[in-house]
């Protein structure tokens, strides 16, 4: 089973959305899931995880890990060439190296990063940055651009996008 997650703000609201799916194609998820956690951590600039982190986790809590392969989250995995940790490096760590993470992001982290990929879909110019740990790179790139969707973001991807939006 493979998960993507992410987290919608509202001062020291968020609310963890998640939907599983099987098949790298699926046009429409297993199940979807949603958390609202109270009293979340104020964001501070260059520790995005320390908010963030908790919300993935109790939105995980909701799932039997032994049965995912792959998390997709919505950002960094590595953030630079010198393997600074983003968000997906703190939870691969967190998960104990045991579950492939994939970074999916909208803009790009400043600086080079030898450690990212970069695709389009869809009819879009603007690429999407891909990182990982537990996959190499390259093959996450590759899966994540062959998802379902004729747009820049695969459907399942928009999806919990906008289940993180909905209070």
């Amino acid at each position: 089973m493979k998960i993507v997650i992410d987290v919608g703000y509202d001062e020291k609201k968020a609310n963890a959305a998640s939907i599983s799916f099987q098949n790298w194609d699926d046009s429409s998820p297993n199940d979807s899931k949603k958390i609202l956690l109270n009293n979340i951590a104020n964001y501070e600039p260059g520790k995005f995880y320390l908010r963030e982190l908790p919300c993935i986790m109790a939105s995980l809590n909701q799932y039997d890990l032994d049965e995912v392969d792959t998390i997709i989250i919505d950002g960094f995995v590595w953030l630079n060439s010198e393997r600074k940790p983003g968000l997906g490096a703190y939870l691969f760590e967190k998960l104990v190296n045991k579950i492939s993470i994939i970074g999916v992001a909208k803009r790009k982290f400043h600086g080079g990063n030898i450690f990212m990929e970069t695709i389009e879909r869809g009819e879009s110019k603007n690429p999407l940055f891909i990182t990982a740990e537990g996959i190499e790179v390259a093959k996450a790139a590759e899966l994540i651009k062959n998802m379902h969707g004729k747009f820049r973001i695969p459907t399942l991807l928009k999806a919990v996008d906008q289940l993180s939006r909905e209070w």
